[in-house]
């Protein structure tokens, strides 16, 4: 039986992880559950850059995707009004 390297196995453990999350972005119904799976596609993304040996590349990763796209998709949806919801003039 031959042994599988530990990089072989940690690079196909984050491909799962960054399709299933990817595919989770698009399925789930929820936005805020989906913008979730795209934080963790996203830093799955970082990880495979990483080990590629491309640190910089993989920090930049985070910062302008996960800490800046996440950060603006979170807000737009905290601050867009459901529809069926509580009207917020009703309750004040």
């Amino acid at each position: 039986m031959a042994v599988v390297p530990f990089e072989t196995l940690a690079f196909l453990l984050f491909a799962a992880v960054t399709v299933g999350a990817s595919m989770g972005v698009v399925l789930v119904r929820d936005v805020w559950h989906s913008a979730l799976l795209l934080g963790v596609a996203l830093l799955s993304v970082a990880i495979h850059y990483v080990m590629l040996s491309a640190e910089f590349l993989a920090a930049m990763q985070v910062l302008v995707y996960v800490g800046g796209v996440l950060i603006l998709i979170t807000f737009a949806v905290m601050l867009v009004r459901r529809e069926g919801g509580p009207d917020p003039e009703a309750t004040t």
